[in-house]
């Protein structure tokens, strides 16, 4: 890994995949938007399994019931994980649908969740272990930021019951509708640092790589969780990568100098 500071200035941290396991609960919402949706019976849990092994070719919200139903129309794994935009952009539109439009009713049944039962919504998401205390931890050491896919409220009310009090300005979801390289971007203008003071865990690899690409963006510190939704040959693809350093969730849990070490 190249040169830089033994310990950032600003942390940033994707959600999904870093902090919080939903795996459990995209499943979940999945099939009740699939059944509104194609108004055809609920998908059955013996598409579970594969929902998981999938769950790495997902980038944003709207590809989750439209995975399954990749699954329902039989294509099979190797196809989706070999031409995940290809499957379900060409799903988009010979079924006449907009991911806008799947997106909005997804969240629109997260919303119904949490107002009917929030103890089992939450429920359905677990903090991956020790994940909690080093929040606490890095909330009063260095400038910390979430950043994620995931629409913000939901990220909220999960922090709100791990006990975790961040301002709202340092909780960027969805609704910030741009790139996450944009938002470091802004984040180092925001307080004045270099890119050397910024590190950046998470855990899908083509979000580290577009950092990477930006030139305004060369020295900030990459880390992929390899705890997250990624997979042995995406983790394998970096290990002679000088730009982006694996991370396992004990460096994660130790101090920042702990996480330039090569386990």
């Amino acid at each position: 890994m190249s040169t830089r500071q033994l310990s950032p200035e600003i942390i940033a941290l994707d959600f999904d995949g870093v902090l919080c396991d939903g795996i459990a609960e995209y499943f979940y919402s999945s099939k009740m938007t699939y059944t509104e949706i194609w108004h055809s019976p609920e998908v059955g849990s013996e598409f579970e399994p594969a929902f998981r092994r999938l769950r790495p070719v997902i980038e944003t919200g709207w590809e989750m019931p439209v995975l399954l139903r990749a699954l329902a129309l039989g294509i099979t794994e190797d196809k989706i994980e070999d031409d995940w935009l290809g499957v379900s952009r060409e799903i988009i539109n010979q079924e006449q649908l907009t991911t806008t439009a799947i997106a909005q009713r997804l969240d629109e049944i997260r919303d119904r969740l949490i107002a009917s039962d929030l103890e089992s919504w939450l429920a359905l998401q677990q903090f991956y272990p020790g994940v909690i205390n080093r929040l606490q931890s890095m909330i009063k050491e260095k400038i910390l930021y979430i950043i994620s896919t995931k629409e913000g409220r939901f990220i909220k009310a999960l922090l709100a019951q791990g006990g975790v009090e961040l301002s709202p300005e340092s909780i960027i979801g969805k609704e910030s509708k741009q790139p996450k390289y944009q938002t470091l971007t802004q984040l180092l203008t925001k307080h004045n640092c270099n890119p050397t003071q910024l590190w950046f865990v998470e855990d899908r690899l083509k979000a580290l790589e577009s950092v990477a690409e930006q030139p305004n963006l060369t020295g900030v510190g990459l880390f992929l969780a390899d705890w997250g939704y990624n997979t042995p040959t995406v983790r394998a693809s970096i290990k002679d990568n000088p730009t982006i350093q694996l991370l396992s969730l004990t460096q994660f849990q130790q101090d920042f100098q702990q996480w330039l070490r090569s386990e």
